[in-house]
């Protein structure tokens, strides 16, 4: 079974499958309840949004510990 995309693709964006685990969840838990607030179907899964916004460069493990989330929820 093949994965896409791949790992070691993603550890180019985050540097630890643990931290990878973490972004991608918090990020899907949030995709989620935007499209619920919204009212909107997702056409894919809220992980695999995720996963492909890691992909795509547009998703990365916040540097330091933990202020940007802290920061996310305040704003």
């Amino acid at each position: 079974m093949m994965l896409y995309p791949a790992m070691k693709d993603l550890l180019t964006h985050v540097p630890s499958r643990y931290e990878l685990v973490n972004v991608v969840a918090c990020r899907a838990r949030q995709i989620a309840r935007e499209a619920e607030l919204a009212g909107e179907p997702l056409q894919d899964k809220p992980v695999s949004i995720a996963i492909q916004e890691v992909a795509d460069g547009k998703l990365s493990a916040p540097a330091g510990d933990g202020q940007e989330e802290a920061g996310q929820a305040e704003g």
